[in-house]
């Protein structure tokens, strides 16, 4: 269903539609907390500057008002705004939404307990990614910026307006601050793979901070890196060092200078953000149009049965779905048939997610890759899709699935010479044979017999088997038991049959949900044998393959669940962030791709290229929704008429 809202029409005679959604994006069958975004610290630039180099003392500096990793900016200094904004949309009302599941934190860089929903939204980076053209970022905190063309080095100049909320200037003790303290006191796979490759920051005046960055590294994505580092208040922190530390759960969230401030924080129940009237960034041209909310709040729900009840009753007013059950089943009430909640899909750019079930190759069961490729063929997608997720989905094989970064055929060209540069780094079948593939199973019934009696053959080869009890053990009689992690309800019926097969080649198998603080726990502890992930891609990766994939953090990054440690990818993973030139991005990130599929270390699930929302009709925003964000918390806005009208008629209080 697509609606229009009639006779929106916004300044200048240009036509915008109502919330109509369009078509993309990589939902899964997983509820939790509405994404929140870490990294997705926003904002963006004024005028200023030429992208053309100067000189300068150590040869050749690029001056700039953006930057882009590869080619040009698409826009440039001085434009007016986004393309995909409405400079004109009107400010005012509330945008409400859920999260299922608890926190205790506001915090959101907390090494404990879990941060409320939309945590990070009170502060601000350096820099900010457009949503029309991967890999390009714009200034916000800074105006400017200046490297050489070895990008050994970026000198950011800041905008002396920027302004905390309260409202101290934002300078550059500050950002060197926010660096030093996300390595002291972050994340310790962050802190680990950033110390060796940015070893200092200076600040060279109020206005004016420079990165070093290590010459043992490539350097490309080290400008982005940085630019996205989120912005404390130093003052802040040091006036109650003890009580105020990064690593700890607190419900103040400091301040920040972004155009929302914390307004109430009821553990459990709702989270309120109110607009900062005096937001010192509203009139730069990346913002003009976005940020269109006075009010943001977050309505809690102890599941996602009750959450869709909310939403029904108008609890909260706009619900992007994850479920396929849901969303094939649960749109059939008053209101949708009315027209006062419409049901959509919003066009994805990005690259699907790639989810599924991972494995934790730190437990030993999982050291043999037949085991692992058995575990796989447990899993039978056609089967769940059509019996339990309405047909909806599509079958996951790649890491970067339906890009140019996605591995096909034979390997060819560049990507030969990346995967035959690293020798018997790699299985041999790498160079001869076509990238892994998630098996084709019968969807008439749960356990497609022949993968089973090919996946029981595998354990047996590996050593592990049935016993008088027909369960698998090993030549020193340990049993083969696998632990699926899970803190989410509706995942127990995706993963119920695919624990069942597990079952049924003898295999001591079983499913544990745990409650959200249980399992969050876990998860940073590596305590578990498998859990569902899903491991964020984009169409230009660079570092952060380290702490997905990477070697160095891998017993300890969260976002490495797998705890893959393997020299091969690691090399590979050095080949993309080198990359110099589109080409040789694309090729060593296919030959990534091709090896982690090899490695077998995930039972690829599903990805679809939409993305679900529905939402009650008061909601408009631009027609041309930019590919890489559906925008809901910065680029739609509500219309005043049409809620008037919904709550003269009742459907709405």
């Amino acid at each position: 269903m697509t609606s229009q809202l009639a006779g929106n029409k916004v300044g200048k005679g240009r036509k915008w539609r109502g919330a109509q959604v369009r078509s993309r994006a990589v939902q899964p069958d997983h509820p939790g907390v509405f994404r929140a975004a870490f990294l997705a610290v926003m904002g963006f630039a004024l005028m200023l500057l030429w992208s053309l180099p100067l000189r300068a003392e150590d040869g050749a500096v690029v001056k700039s008002h953006g930057f882009a990793e590869f080619g040009d900016l698409r826009y440039p200094a001085g434009f007016a705004h986004f393309d995909y904004v409405n400079p004109e949309a009107p400010k005012g009302g509330e945008l409400s939404i859920s999260a299922v599941g608890t926190f205790d934190s506001m915090n959101p860089f907390t090494r404990k307990g879990r941060a409320g929903a939309l945590a990070s939204e009170h502060f601000e980076s350096l820099m900010v990614a457009s949503y029309d053209e991967p890999g390009s970022y714009y200034g916000l905190i800074a105006e400017s910026l200046e490297y050489p063309e070895s990008q050994d080095w970026v000198i950011f100049n800041l905008r002396p307006e920027a302004r905390f909320s309260d409202g101290s200037p934002v300078t550059a003790d500050d950002v060197v601050f926010s660096h030093n303290i996300l390595l002291d006191q972050g994340l310790q796979s962050y802190a680990e793979a950033v110390r060796k490759r940015i070893p200092k920051a200076e600040a060279l005046g109020p206005h004016q901070v420079k990165f070093y960055f290590s010459p043992d590294f490539p350097r490309r994505a080290m400008i982005t890196q940085v630019a996205g580092t989120p912005v404390f208040s130093k003052a802040w922190f040091e006036a109650d060092p003890e009580n105020r530390r990064l690593d700890e759960p607190r419900l103040d969230p400091g301040i920040g200078s972004g155009p929302y401030i914390l307004d109430k924080a009821e553990i459990n129940q709702r989270i309120i953000y109110r607009r900062n009237p005096d937001y010192w960034g509203k009139d730069l041209n990346v913002n003009i149009g976005r940020h269109n909310y006075d009010a943001i709040r977050v309505e809690y729900f102890g599941d996602a049965i009750a959450a869709m009840e909310g939403f029904k009753a108008g609890v909260y007013t706009v619900r992007p779905e994850n479920n396929s059950k849901s969303w094939a089943t649960s749109y059939e009430f008053d209101a949708v048939a009315k027209g006062d909640v419409i049901k959509d899909e919003i066009p994805d750019g990005n690259v699907p997610a790639a989810n599924g079930f991972v494995m934790n190759l730190l437990r030993p069961q999982f050291q043999d890759i037949r085991v692992r490729e058995a575990v796989q063929l447990a899993f039978n997608f056609e089967w769940t899709n059509e019996s339990l997720q309405y047909g909806l989905f599509r079958q996951r094989n790649s890491f970067w699935q339906d890009s140019a970064l996605e591995a096909k055929g034979l390997p060819q060209g560049r990507e030969l010479e990346v995967l035959t540069a690293l020798g018997d780094q790699i299985d041999p079948e790498v160079l001869t044979t076509e990238p892994v593939m998630a098996h084709a199973s019968k969807p008439k019934r749960p356990n497609d017999r022949r993968n089973l009696r090919r996946a029981m053959k595998l354990l047996d080869e590996a050593g592990w088997e049935v016993n008088s009890d027909g369960i698998r053990q090993n030549a020193a009689g340990e049993t083969l038991k696998i632990e699926l992690l899970l803190d989410s309800p509706t995942m127990e019926r995706i993963a119920g049959p695919f624990v069942s097969n597990l079952q049924a080649m003898g295999i001591d198998a079983k499913m544990n949900r745990v409650d959200y603080a249980q399992y969050t726990s876990r998860r940073r502890e590596k305590d578990f044998d498998m859990v569902y992930f899903a491991y964020r891609k984009s169409l230009e990766p660079s570092t952060g393959l380290k702490q997905q994939f990477g070697a160095e953090a891998h017993q300890f990054s969260v976002f490495n669940p797998a705890g893959l440690a393997d020299p091969a990818v690691d090399a590979l993973i050095d080949g993309v962030v080198a990359a110099k030139t589109l080409e040789d991005l694309h090729s060593n990130t296919r030959a990534l791709d091709r090896v982690l599929r090899a490695k077998r270390f995930m039972v690829p699930a599903w990805y679809l290229d939409v993305s679900w929302i529905a939402y009650w009709k008061q909601y408009a925003y631009p027609e041309n929704l930019p590919p890489y964000d559906t925008g809901l918390l910065d680029l739609w806005w509500v219309d005043a008429d049409r809620e008037a009208e919904l709550k003269a008629s009742g459907a709405l209080r």
